[in-house]
């Protein structure tokens, strides 16, 4: 085996990628790129059953917008290929084969009304060392016996055999050395005749070997199989050149206890998917981090955290600098509350450093949506301004709609507290005052504006509250000057003129 560090992620495509299924990406990619490894996608579909049309190919997008590249994988190719379970099912067999000959596995025959039937007849039926002796199988059944139901064409899986009572020790480079005796497990399923692919199990060992793969970094919910692992790593006699687990934590539901699921998404109005999907079957929408508006760098920053930590108080870090500081030991053994509110805000702080022609990139599908065609560097202007109010990339509208259309409406309840019974009168004074500006830049015409306001005694707060609804349309936005200095003397005036005619004093 090769002595380079050699990572993968082997998701199934069963269905969109689960940010917890992201995160397991990241770690697997900052160690790998750490250590100047390699970053290996391996689709794992030998559950025909499961299969969901689209899965694969979402995955691949999901990561590559995060900007998870893969050395190695089905869509990138590479030397240890194929990279898709489904194509290299002609490779397990032959794994299986020296398993049987070794008598480190063997077949059975059992159907499954048959087994049912035993789990009805023993309370917690397990099929392993105390119980194979009363099943269908080719430890019960003579060669011959075997070798007819064979020739009948009668389905088989072949499970591998475990001894009882010992004590297997895997080496986590989390939690240390973890300790399950061998009377847990059962004897797993290998490889199924019926569709002639073998399971998880098997092909996962197989292909990490192959695939000269040195770290297995996984969820936790793997780490009973672990054990298994241990023990086929063995039967294959390959266990001078096993890789080095490490089990990560889980993440957690933001409030109440458990692991993270689609539903506390669904129900605290967060995604749990990087990308939106459709269901195939159902057509059920559900949404993404991206089309939700979030920065692929911001979800990066986050998600590290989540079950991580650099050693120092830093929170903001790029990707070089979460490579330059990752490690598998400060990796928590326990699991991180997945906090969304916290999420936000590294989108938050991620827009406010995103340049404005970027944002203004981002932005232009929004205003297109909502049948805007500005200028590139108007709208570069307006983000500008109001960026460090956004959240989200959809919050640039919220904050900036006026900027691009003149409201048509206004305010009730702003009405009825900033627009007082002279109102009307002063703000056609303003509008006097703004037409006579030959300089109508943001700090020109606040210096006469205020000097205006100073010279007649007018109240500050009351003429800038009318001036803004009347702009505006309600209280929100940047400085008023820089709001009427970009949409400009012509747009400003007429905007107070029809709000003069169309607003009333509210007594």
């Amino acid at each position: 085996m090769s002595s380079q560090v050699r990572v993968r992620f082997a998701p199934s495509p069963t269905g969109p990628l689960h940010i917890g299924g992201v995160r397991t990406a990241l770690y697997n990619y900052l160690f790998a790129k750490q250590q100047g490894g390699d970053f290996i996608l391996r689709i794992e579909d030998t559950d025909s059953q499961r299969f969901v049309p689209g899965a694969e190919e979402y995955i691949i997008e999901a990561l590559t917008w995060l900007g998870l590249n893969f050395d190695e994988g089905t869509h990138v190719g590479g030397q240890y290929g194929p990279y898709r379970q489904s194509d290299r099912k002609h490779i397990y067999k032959e794994y299986v084969d020296i398993l049987l000959n070794k008598g480190a596995a063997y077949m059975a025959f059992d159907t499954p009304a048959e087994l049912d039937a035993k789990r009805a007849e023993i309370e917690n039926f397990q099929y392993d060392a105390s119980t194979r002796g009363l099943m269908k199988n080719s430890l019960t059944l003579s060669q011959e016996e075997v070798q007819t139901l064979i020739d009948k064409g009668e389905n088989y899986v072949v499970r591998f055999k475990i001894e009882p009572n010992e004590d297997i020790t895997v080496d986590d480079l989390i939690r240390g050395k973890v300790v399950i005796n061998s009377s847990e497990l059962d004897d797993k399923v290998l490889f199924k005749s019926a569709d002639n692919l073998p399971t998880y199990h098997l092909a996962n060992i197989v292909d990490d070997h192959l695939m000269e793969i040195s770290h297995v970094i996984r969820g936790e919910e793997w780490l009973p199989s672990a054990p298994l692992h241990v023990l086929l790593y063995r039967a294959f006699g390959w266990t001078d050149i096993m890789p080095k687990f490490t089990h990560l934590a889980l993440l957690l539901k933001p409030d109440g206890k458990g692991k993270l699921s689609k539903r506390d998404g669904d129900r605290l109005g967060f995604p749990v998917f990087p990308l939106l999907w459709t269901d195939p079957k159902t057509q059920e929408v559900s949404s993404g981090y991206r089309e939700s508006g979030y920065l692929p760098s911001a979800v990066v920053n986050f998600l590290a955290l989540l079950g991580w930590n650099p050693g120092n108080d830093q929170e903001i870090m790029s990707m070089e600098e979460l490579i330059k500081l990752f490690s598998i030991e400060r990796c928590s053994k326990s699991g991180a509350k997945f906090d969304f509110e916290k999420g936000k805000w590294f989108n938050h702080q991620y827009i406010q450093a995103t340049s404005n022609e970027e944002l203004a990139k981002l932005f232009e599908p929004i205003l297109q949506k909502e049948g805007v065609n500005a200028k590139v560097e108007y709208i570069e202007t307006v983000v500008g301004l109001i960026k460090e109010r956004a959240n989200l990339i959809p919050d640039l509208w919220d904050q900036s709609s006026f900027f691009f259309k003149a409201p048509d409406s206004y305010d009730e309840k702003v009405i009825k507290k900033r627009w007082k019974e002279d109102s009307s009168a002063q703000i056609s004074e303003l509008s006097d005052v703004l037409n006579a500006i030959s300089d109508f830049s943001a700090h020109n015409q606040e210096e006469i504006v205020k000097q205006w306001i100073e010279d007649k005694g007018y109240h500050l707060g009351n003429i800038m509250n009318a001036f803004r609804l009347a702009i505006v349309g309600e209280s929100k936005g940047p400085h008023m000057f820089d709001i009427t200095a970009t949409i400009g003397k012509e747009e400003t005036l007429n905007r107070l003129k029809t709000a003069i005619s169309k607003i009333e004093y509210k007594a």
